[in-house]
Order: structure tokens, then C-alpha cells, then sequence
């Protein structure tokens, strides 16, 4: 990674959005696969068509795989026949980075995770009213959470929705 975000006080959301310490950050990163860390650390892509939780449709929240805070609600996901997991805004204001990526020749905003700053995916200005976002993200970058069940909380920071 190449920066941690800055420091963030807990959002409106009540999640606390401080990054994790230098310590919390290697626990973290110890327990992702090789895929996972290609995508959410090198800022890697899965192949299209080939994610987990591309037709998903439980209710629920999809929260950052490396930090577990809350990025999407499943109420916000749609089909966009892309291949990736999309969604038409993020869980809460402050949740998501935005990163302007000029990579491979092309103009492109990156979306990261607000606390911990790993790789999520791109935002594009093709989606459904009312936003007109299409935030496409990597299944690899995000766990579902099933609405009735408990948060993960790898920092132990007693995040609750």
C-alpha cells in the first residue's frame, strides 16, 4: 500500500474510521490469501465474471475484507452486467476514499477503503438513478454479512451497525 489515509475521528456513522496501527495492519495482512493481497495491497483486479459474491442477493452489508468496516449495503447493489460486484453508493459518508487513478492509460477514480486504504475497485459515472455511480468493487475486497449476523471486528474497536 502506498499511504495510509489520514487520520479520521469516528464518522457521522459512528464507526470509528482511524486507521489501523502498524501492528494491527500485519495481523491483518498475514491472514489474506495471494489473491487478496493482489487485489486489496497491489491494487489488483479480479477476472471478471469470477468473483463470489458477484450474485449475491441476502440481505445484508459488505464490509472491507482486510478491515471490516461496512462499505455497501446490500440495498444499494444492482446488476451491471460488468462482471463485478456494483453498487449505486457507499454504506456511509467517510467509508470510501476517493483516489484519482491514471493508470494504463486511462482516467479512472479508485475507490479505497476510508480506514485501512485497501484497493476496493472504481467508481464510474455510468449507473442508476438517482446517483448515477456504478462503484464497481471486487468480490475479493469485500466479506458479506449477513443481516442477522454480527459485524467483524478484526481491530476490536466494538464497531456495531
Amino acid at each position: 500500500m502506498n499511504a495510509n489515509p489520514p487520520q479520521t475521528p469516528p464518522g457521522k456513522s459512528g464507526f470509528d474510521l482511524s486507521p489501523p496501527s502498524a501492528q494491527q495492519r500485519q495481523a491483518l495482512e498475514a491472514d489474506l490469501s495471494a489473491e487478496e493481497r493482489r487485489v486489496l495491497l497491489n491494487h489488483g483486479t479480479e477476472a471478471a465474471f469470477c468473483g463470489g459474491l458477484l450474485d449475491n442477493k441476502e440481505a445484508g452489508v459488505y464490509v472491507c475484507r482486510l478491515c471490516g468496516l461496512p462499505l455497501f449495503s446490500a440495498e444499494a447493489k444492482f446488476n451491471s452486467g460488468t462482471g463485478w460486484p456494483s453498487f449505486t453508493g457507499p454504506f456511509a459518508e467517510g467509508h470510501l476514499a476517493w483516489i484519482a487513478d491514471r493508470s494504463y492509460g486511462m482516467e479512472r477514480t479508485e475507490i479505497r477503503c476510508g480506514r485501512c486504504g485497501s484497493h476496493q475497485g472504481h467508481v464510474f459515472p455510468d449507473g442508476p438513478a438517482p446517483s448515477r455511480l456504478r462503484f464497481c468493487i471486487n468480490s475479493v475486497s469485500l466479506q458479506f454479512v449477513p443481516k442477522s449476523q454480527p459485524l467483524p471486528d478484526p481491530l476490536g474497536r466494538g464497531d456495531k451497525l
